[in-house]
This record gives structure tokens, C-alpha cells and sequence, in this order.
């Protein structure tokens, strides 16, 4: 079994070296998973055979001493000495092998647990959220708030809170649905979106919009207009970047492509049933639903609704809803 397992960790050490290498395209979700299947045959293994077996091993080990100090008690020896707890609890000890995946399942099925049903965390990678989520910002996403997920296959087992326009959602790339991405929902199935001349309209009414002041983006070093826009309840900040087209340049061919007009002024889309448009806070610097086209609801990942922590900004902690 030492060999056989050896084997099975050796595997799960190089499929990690050759993600972080970029040598294959990984999948979290599916690598705890198996983590998770495989530890949970050794822990059943470890307390249906492998543990009663040392028990009796220890136990016939006790067995034998006391047979022989008995023996020896009947010949006249009645300073017998000699003490086999030390070799006992050697019997009763995991080996290497049962350690490192019986003793870990509890572990990895609390993580596997916590991650696929209940909170995620994610780093904010790029800046087209800005100004809601910034860079190395490291967040929380709500796996249940828009119902419960199988891990990896993502096929709803419960539903709960349908994505409303506002919401800060975390789905799966529709062109590659392994990678994870983050935008703001802003059209839900059957509303007509649209974003002409940088100002987002939603079924025929444009969206409140408030001048902020310019916001100044540290990493770039360059001023950006800045509003406040307001979708039923929900306020949030965007960006506008005076030098960039209205037009929408280089939009790819995506299913459902004919629900959308594009002209100089920019984009019109009919939201279909079951899917959602999703655009980033940072107008002008956001490959979105414009570019790539409506999220499926098969895709969605979570709600994103805390900030728990920014190395570089620890002000940055809290809730950005």
C-alpha cells in the first residue's frame, strides 16, 4: 500500500507542478475533489481494516507479554521486568502513508465543504471593476446565494436568489469556462441593455447617473470620470475614459450574437432567457458582455459581496455593497 500511494501523491505533486508551470490547464475544483474521494477510501479503509488490525496486533503483542511474565512467575522469577508499551504504541501508530491521506480527509473535506457550498475566495486580478474592487483585492463570493451547486459539473441542485441588476457576480468565462471572472449584472433574461454614447440604458431608461469627482488611479497614474450610477436599491461607482471610442471594437462571434446592434454609438442587446449581461464598473477598460456576449446561467459561481483583506490597502477591508 506504501507504493500504490506513493504513486497516488507523486501524481497529485506533479498535476500541481505542471499548473503552476502552466503546463496544463488546472482545475481547483476538480483536483480537491478527487483529493477528497481518494483520502475518504483511505479514512473508511483506515477505521473498517486498518486500525482494528493494528488494535489486534497490539493487542496479541500485550497477550504474549503477560502470557510469558505468567510463565515466568510460575518458574520462581518474581522480578520479571520489561516493558512493551513503547513497542505497542509503535503498532498502534499510522503509517506514512495512512497519515498523509486517512489522517488529512477531515481536513480537505472541510475545505472541499466550505468552498463548493458555502464561500469562495478570490483575488481581484485586473482593474476593470475599479471602482468597486481593486487589484490584489482578496474577496469573498457566496457559493449559495443563487442556490446550491454540484462542485465541478456547476448543475443546480437548489435553487435560492435569482441574480438581480446590481449584483457583483462571479461566473465562468463563457469562451473558456475554466477561468473564473467577476463583472456587475447588469441585464437579467428578457431586458433590452444598452449602452450608447457611455451611458447604460436598461429596457428604454437610462440609468441615474451622478458626477463624482475624478478618480485618480494609482497604477496607471491617470484622472478617469468618475459617476455614481443607480439600478433599483443598488449605488455604485464607475469609470469613463474621456479618450476611448463610444463604439465597441473587436466583439467576437458568441451564441446569441444576433440579439445585439452594433453601431458608432455602441451596443444594443436583448437578454435572453437564461442568461445575463454583465459589464465591468470600469467602463472603458473591461472585456465584457459587450465584447464576448451573455453569461449562462449554467455558469455562475457566486455572489461577491466582501473585501477580507488588501495587503497593499488594509482601509480596503468591509463590504463594497
Amino acid at each position: 500500500m506504501s507504493m500504490i500511494t506513493g504513486v497516488i501523491l507523486v501524481a497529485f505533486v506533479g498535476y500541481a507542478f505542471a499548473w503552476y508551470t502552466g503546463s496544463v490547464e488546472g482545475n481547483f475544483a476538480l483536483l480537491l475533489m478527487l483529493a477528497v474521494g481518494v483520502t475518504g477510501v483511505y479514512w473508511v479503509a483506515e477505521k473498517l481494516f486498518f486500525l482494528p488490525q493494528r488494535r489486534r496486533a497490539a493487542d496479541h503483542l500485550l497477550h504474549e507479554h503477560q502470557s510469558r511474565k505468567e510463565a515466568l512467575l510460575k518458574q520462581g522469577f518474581s522480578d520479571v521486568e520489561g516493558d512493551v508499551e513503547p513497542a505497542r504504541q509503535q503498532l498502534l501508530a499510522q503509517p506514512w502513508w495512512l497519515d498523509w491521506t486517512a489522517g488529512l480527509f477531515p481536513v480537505i473535506l472541510a475545505v472541499f465543504v466550505l468552498r463548493s457550498f458555502l464561500f469562495e475566495p478570490f483575488k481581484i486580478p485586473s482593474g476593470s471593476m475599479i471602482p468597486t474592487l481593486r487589484v490584489g483585492d482578496l474577496i469573498l463570493v457566496n457559493k449559495f446565494h443563487y442556490g446550491l451547486r454540484m462542485p465541478v459539473f456547476n448543475t443546480k441542485l437548489l435553487a435560492n436568489h435569482e441574480p438581480q441588476r446590481g449584483d457583483v457576480m462571479v461566473f465562468r468565462y463563457p469562451p473558456q469556462p475554466s477561468l473564473d471572472y467577476i463583472k456587475r449584472v447588469v441585464g437579467v433574461p428578457g431586458d433590452e441593455v444598452a449602452y450608447l454614447n457611455k451611458r447604460l440604458i436598461i429596457n428604454g431608461q437610462p440609468v441615474p447617473q451622478e458626477a463624482l469627482a475624478d478618480f485618480f488611479d494609482g497604477d496607471s497614474m491617470r484622472y478617469a470620470k468618475q459617476f455614481r450610477e443607480t439600478v433599483g436599491s443598488k449605488q455604485y461607482g464607475t469609470l469613463n475614459d474621456e479618450d476611448r471610442p463610444a463604439f465597441i471594437p473587436g466583439a467576437t462571434d458568441f451564441p446569441n450574437k444576433s440579439n445585439c446592434r452594433y453601431t458608432v454609438e455602441g451596443v444594443v442587446c436583448k437578454v435572453p432567457e437564461g442568461h445575463f449581461f454583465m459589464m465591468g464598473d470600469n467602463r472603458d477598460n473591461s472585456l465584457d458582455s459587450r465584447y464576448w456576449g451573455f453569461v449562462p446561467e449554467a455558469n455562475i459561481v457566486g455572489k461577491a459581496f466582501f473585501v477580507w483583506m488588501n495587503f497593499g490597502d488594509l482601509g480596503r477591508i468591509g463590504s463594497f455593497e
